[in-house]
């Protein structure tokens, strides 16, 4: 059976930092910015970032969600920001009202590592679910510990897009080895 992607391709990464004031132009979003900074090292293949900055409200949320996915066909997307559990933060809530499957695993691994760093990892509720060909990650808000649990799960990405039929996504061989 011939793949749906081609061997040769840039792979569409979905970006999207929610947030209400960095939306509102109250301060620079930072997320977006450390998403891609720790793509361009982590990820070999050829890709390209589709970002979105915006509010921390459900129906724009999954609407973003689903042109990325549905629209755009991303085969990853990653959101940061909303994951915590204050009225406001619905990153998680709109991620599973789009979503075919959760994937717990993901979020387990994500507190834990956050627990290493921060107490407080324990009220985060990022979550990791599929639709269709697509794998879309809640990570935490803040730069550094976007880059702490990417670096703690990221090994298994390529191999879970692979699993549910999508494009080959190459990464730095250094991944995952301490220095």
């Amino acid at each position: 059976m011939k793949p749906y992607w081609p061997e040769i391709m840039t792979v569409k990464i979905g970006l999207i930092s929610v947030s209400d004031r960095a939306s509102r132009g109250v301060y620079e979003d930072r997320g977006i910015p450390a998403l891609e900074e720790w793509l361009s090292w982590a990820v070999i293949s050829k890709w390209q970032a589709l970002t979105h900055l915006i509010a921390d409200e459900a129906p724009l949320i999954e609407q973003t969600l689903l042109e990325l996915i549905d629209g755009e066909r991303c085969p990853l997307v990653l959101t940061t920001g909303g994951t915590g559990p204050a009225p406001r933060d619905v990153t998680p809530d709109a991620t599973l009202r789009i979503a075919e499957r959760v994937l717990p695993g993901f979020g387990e691994e994500m507190r834990r590592i956050s627990l290493h760093y921060v107490p407080t990892a324990i009220l985060s509720r990022q979550v990791a679910v599929l639709r269709g060909s697509s794998l879309i990650i809640n990570l935490p808000g803040q730069p550094r510990a976007i880059a702490q649990t990417l670096e703690g799960i990221f090994l298994a990405v390529p191999d879970c897009i692979a699993l549910i039929g999508g494009p080959v996504l190459e990464l730095n061989p250094a991944l995952g080895k301490t220095p």
